[in-house]
């Protein structure tokens, strides 16, 4: 199991599972963000709480809300507005340095669509 967690810690995120890589999205929103993206299905991914300790940004075309850390503003995932939707991403650089570095870089080009 791995574990990571927001710069105070209020929010600590748990995987059952390494991914097998990280996305890097150079959309307008990533890109601000400084987020590295690991896409799982969200039974796979223990939130602790599992709620209340975020606040949350929904993008422009509302398909997607993006949760931060209410007390220090760490961005930690994102989740699907529609539920029934069985992806979430979680921001891997909540998780020690060490993890990220074994793991392969995808570029996904958002800024493009």
């Amino acid at each position: 199991m791995l574990e990571g967690s927001c710069d105070c810690g209020a929010v600590r995120v748990e995987l059952d599972d390494a991914p097998g890589d990280v996305t890097h999205c150079n959309c307008g929103l990533c890109r601000r963000y400084g987020a590295l993206w690991s896409y799982f299905q969200p039974s796979r991914v223990r939130l602790l709480p599992p709620q209340g300790a975020t606040t949350i940004h929904k993008r422009a075309k509302r398909n997607l809300e993006f949760h931060f850390c209410k007390a220090c503003g760490c961005v930690t995932h994102w989740a699907p507005v529609d539920k029934r939707y069985a992806r979430m991403g979680v921001n891997m650089r909540l998780f020690a340095p060490e993890i990220l570095a074994q793991l392969p870089v995808v570029e996904c080009d958002g800024a493009s669509w």
